[in-house]
């Protein structure tokens, strides 16, 4: 089982230390994210969970806790946002000089194939224009590319409740940044890959990602798994399945495009009833929940001889 931390929240930039509670106890809580009364109870432990794979865009507050995640014998990789926006777009979070040395000590910690680098989304306005993303990513380019093994970017997406002035991006802007990012990634010597693109852009050297990678999972585990596509994601995304313990509209950074926080009172209830020690992210079940055991099971594929089928 491999189980994302997570799509639908920062969990290592604001709720790491319930992160590792749940892993000391074995088990998770995940409410269902259209029926709060459903509940799926997942059993945690290294030998059915293969990887975690943690999404976030401020890995500070994780870095102490590493020490005792390797202890308890889970393997795992991160998803790191470091884009080139500002305190405008991105009001909670750190400055871009934090997070980039927060990166690099990561990296330091994981080792390159540790840590991906997503300069997601690009999005264009009035005051951000191609020449300015062109520039801040060849600017993140020069500071991380020796500490990740890939760079994954997405163009913004028209999700409900996003700032209506972030609109999705004509084929060509695409395509003219695309092409700019691949020579700046280029000189680096820094593979790139969208992320939940229909757009193709092989032609400049762009492969389309799975950010849940089997292929990764593989080698962080350090064996063969068998896996499937994950059937719930959009009908672009390569990942594979996984089990996301997040919640949506929890998360504090703020960030303007975001698509999985976008109402403020359910934020404002979540940061309310959330507890370190809870079985959920968003506190305990208030009962009368119908509660199923969703545990996945390692996804280790038996090794077999050559001379097995002779």
């Amino acid at each position: 089982m491999i189980i994302s931390a997570s799509r639908r929240t920062d969990i290592p930039a604001c709720y790491g230390q319930w992160m590792m509670a749940r892993l000391r106890a074995g088990e998770v809580l995940v409410p269902n994210p259209y029926n709060a009364s459903r509940i799926s109870r997942v059993a945690l432990s290294p030998g059915n969970v293969d990887c975690i794979v943690f999404w976030t865009k401020n890995a500070a507050p994780m870095l102490p806790l590493l020490d005792e995640l390797d202890a308890l014998g889970y393997k795992y990789y991160f998803e790191y946002t470091v884009t080139g926006y500002g305190s405008a777009l991105e009001p909670g979070l750190p400055e871009k000089e934090r997070t980039v040395d927060t990166f690099l000590r990561l990296s330091e910690r994981l080792g390159p194939e540790g840590v991906d680098w997503r300069f997601d989304p690009v999005l264009l306005t009035s005051s951000i224009t191609p020449a300015w993303q062109l520039e801040r990513f060849g600017a993140l380019c020069c500071a991380l590319h020796g500490a990740t093994r890939r760079c994954v970017f997405s163009f913004a997406d028209p999700y409900p409740g996003i700032r209506p002035s972030i609109a999705p991006l004509e084929e060509t802007q695409m395509r003219l940044l695309a092409k700019g990012f691949a020579d700046i990634a280029g000189e680096y010597g820094l593979p790139l890959y969208t992320c939940a693109e229909a757009v193709e852009l092989s032609e400049y050297g762009i492969r389309h990602a799975a950010c849940i990678d089997s292929a990764k999972v593989e080698r962080i585990a350090g064996y063969p798994i068998r896996v499937e596509r994950d059937p719930g994601q959009r009908p672009a995304c390569g990942c594979a399945a996984s089990v996301d313990v997040g919640v949506y509209n929890t998360c504090p950074n703020g960030c303007t495009y975001c698509y999985a926080t976008t109402r403020p009172a359910l934020l404002r209830r979540a940061r309310a009833v959330h507890a370190p020690d809870a079985p959920m992210l968003t506190g305990w079940p208030r009962g009368g929940e119908q509660i199923t055991d969703r545990t996945g099971p390692s996804l280790r594929a038996e090794q077999t001889s050559l001379f097995d089928n002779l």
